[in-house]
């Protein structure tokens, strides 16, 4: 048990810093300095020259997450009797992380199209989703009896974290494809609320996600603040704010002509945002609900009194 709970939060840490790094350097103009795969150039140790280095690099440290994924995959199975949702939370995690491993190298051969971006990103997305699960599982090891339906809130953070997750995907579709800049004004698109074309109409899509997604999570948190337990109140808020911080770097993006630097944290703070909703997710229904003020005293139980001699 002891190197499961080291190894999945440390599968789940590269997890994200593998994704986030990727999405840099396709961001920065290096996804394609390896044009082929396995091998970079030909070889597996390619001469670091350039974007080369930031690419075989990023390859580098995928082969290391695929060791440390696959060692918290055998850890977790030997315990998995002991840690309720353990079973299918591996099972999904091994099919996901053989998934990603084949698009990584489908998107090159595909010369980083749209579409495959997409899916590469989404399917890093689900395999950092699942990892933090295992993660959770790992740490706190629920018992049978911990998992039972909790209210809404689990649902409704379940929700919002699968609407932040849409809006991902459609984010990496107007990345990868040059879309950016489709619309020159925020948040209408040059006066239309769809634009004129494909490029403009995604980039709204994209637009009508993010705000989808925040009002699912302000309601999500709503709930969350009055029935859900310390970790549960916390997780959403966070992740609440870490929503808004999103919208204003995509609204920056867009007013400052996507400056570098803004392109890279509003890649970082989406996956960041998404996983701390799938971990607010997780520890409702985990956790148990906090019993509303009113209802606790309806249901304390009177102190007994000394008898009157």
């Amino acid at each position: 048990m002891r190197a499961f709970r080291r190894l999945a939060p440390a599968a789940a840490a590269l997890a994200f810093v593998l994704a986030v790094v990727g999405s840099w350097i396709r961001i920065n103009g290096a996804g394609m300095t390896c044009p082929d795969w396995p091998l970079c150039h030909g070889a597996i140790v390619p001469t670091l020259v350039g974007g080369v280095v930031l690419e075989w690099s990023h390859r580098m440290l995928a082969l290391v997450e695929s060791f440390v994924v696959a060692a918290t995959i055998v850890s977790g199975w030997r315990v998995r009797r002991q840690i309720v949702g353990l079973t299918p939370a591996l099972s999904a995690l091994g099919g996901i992380f053989v998934a990603q491993v084949l698009l990584g190298g489908a998107t090159v051969r595909l010369g980083n199209s749209p579409i495959s971006v997409v899916l590469h990103w989404g399917t890093a997305m689900a395999l950092l989703a699942t990892l933090t699960i295992v993660a959770l599982l790992a740490q706190f090891a629920p018992a049978p009896s911990a998992l039972r339906p909790r209210g809404e809130t689990p649902a409704a953070l379940a929700f919002a974290a699968i609407l932040g997750f849409i809006t991902m995907c459609i984010g990496s579709y107007v990345s990868s494809s040059f879309a950016g800049l489709a619309c020159a004004t925020f948040p209408d698109c040059d006066g239309t609320l769809t634009g004129h074309g494909t490029a403009q109409l995604v980039q709204m899509l994209h637009r009508l996600g993010a705000a989808s997604f925040a009002i699912a999570a302000c309601m999500a948190t709503v709930s969350a603040v009055q029935t859900g337990s310390a970790r549960v109140r916390g997780a959403a808020v966070a992740g609440t704010a870490l929503l808004f911080v999103q919208i204003a770097l995509g609204a920056a993006n867009v007013l400052w002509r996507l400056p570098t630097a803004l392109r890279e944290a509003h890649a970082a703070n989406a996956a960041l945002t998404f996983i701390v909703f799938v971990a607010a997710a997780v520890f409702a229904t985990i956790d148990p609900l906090r019993e509303p003020a009113h209802e606790a005293q309806r249901t304390a139980v009177p102190a007994r009194t000394a008898p009157i001699s």
